[in-house]
């Protein structure tokens, strides 16, 4: 039987499980300020227009307190708070309505920590984010490669607006 080429990604997929998470994950580097350079479309976001911003701080014990903000198409700034806690390491469970938790796995990481992409493990989720507004295009392009042999459906990622310059 012959395998067709678009059979590949989707047997990949199938035989790979899960995403793969990075090796470590250093929270206290981790923490503070990421922008929301691109994601796969989701619910949770579709009132979401631009400007998406996520700060995180560690709290005693190893708790993690999320806030994230976006600017609505009306223009008004909506935000939401979460906390999360590793399970393992590069592997967060993030509760934003209690029970409800959700996966947060760091896949993709810069060495300095000046881009980060995160999913969740069934690859619905996933998101492109920068210590800047803006990735230059190569990294960007990386990134979506990368994605892509994680299988992810990267033609799928779309870019988020950010009005904010840094």
């Amino acid at each position: 039987m012959a395998v067709h080429s678009y059979m590949v990604p989707l047997l990949t997929l199938l035989l790979a499980g899960a995403p793969s998470t990075v090796a470590s994950l250093d929270l206290h580097r981790y923490m503070g300020r990421w922008y929301e350079v691109a994601r796969l479309p989701n619910r949770y976001q579709t009132h979401c227009a631009g400007d998406v911003i996520a700060d995180y701080s560690l709290r005693p014990g190893g708790k993690i307190t999320l806030q994230n903000q976006c600017r609505t198409a009306t223009g008004k700034i909506d935000v939401s708070h979460a906390v999360g806690h590793v399970v393992k390491p590069a592997q967060l469970k993030v509760v934003f309505l209690w029970p409800f938790q959700v996966d947060y796995w760091v896949i993709d990481l810069d060495p300095d920590y000046r881009w980060a992409v995160v999913a969740d493990p069934d690859r619905s989720k996933l998101w492109i984010l920068s210590r800047t507004p803006q990735l230059d295009p190569e990294t960007y392009q990386a990134i979506l490669r990368r994605a892509a042999l994680n299988g992810f459906e990267a033609s799928r990622i779309a870019p988020t607006p950010q009005s904010v310059v840094h």
